[in-house]
């Protein structure tokens, strides 16, 4: 697909399904975009749809299957939208990293695909407001989901995960305790961490 120059061309990259649940246009808002003029549309079509399939298929839709509703906070940028929120402060990273991130339609610097969302889950989101540690909802995931970046947010325990063709496997948080939880190499990466998760959901990938 070449990249939309036109209402109608933006409508039917909108069209794609990537999985069962979730279409292209359901990951191109941005505010930063909306707010400010940048027009969010891949530079490559096909690398985004590929990657953001894979997204889908693989991290989104099993969270949405175990846990019910699922709401996308920020997801796709392309280069000119995530450039402007990493150089007025919007909290973008820089482009480069971003790359086979929140930038789907280019590939890592080492040639990986990848593709990254911001989301929310309602059912642990009204479990963190009275207190739940978010440190569950991170095990849960790193013991049932071929993740690559996990990175939690205080407002909303929203959190950012990421699928890539060489996962990283690397769990942080800006919600106290602060820093990173695991990445490999760390003592607590590998093995079972149901302890944290008994009154979870059933997996349903």
């Amino acid at each position: 697909m070449r990249k939309p120059g036109s209402m109608k061309g933006l409508e039917e990259l909108g069209r794609v399904r990537l999985s069962p649940s979730f279409f292209m246009r359901d990951f191109l808002y941005s505010e930063i975009s909306v707010f400010y003029g940048i027009p969010n549309i891949p530079d490559n079509p096909d690398l985004a749809i590929a990657a953001g399939g894979m997204l889908c298929r693989e991290i989104l839709e099993p969270l949405k299957a175990s846990f019910g509703d699922l709401s996308i906070r920020s997801s796709y940028r392309n280069t000119a939208v995530n450039a402007f929120g990493n150089e007025n402060d919007l909290n973008c990273t820089n482009s480069e990293r971003a790359k086979g991130r929140h930038v789907w339609d280019h590939r890592d610097n080492d040639g990986h695909m990848g593709a990254m969302a911001c989301v929310l889950l309602p059912w642990f989101t009204d479990k963190y407001a009275q207190g739940a540690d978010w440190r569950s909802l991170a095990w849960w995931i790193h013991d049932h989901l071929p993740y690559s970046r996990l990175q939690f947010f205080p407002k909303l325990c929203a959190f950012n995960i990421s699928w890539s063709e060489a996962p990283e496997r690397h769990i942080s948080s800006y919600i106290a305790p602060r820093g990173v939880l695991t990445k490999p190499g760390m003592g607590n990466h590998a093995g079972d961490h149901g302890d944290w998760h008994q009154d979870f959901p059933t997996f349903r990938g």
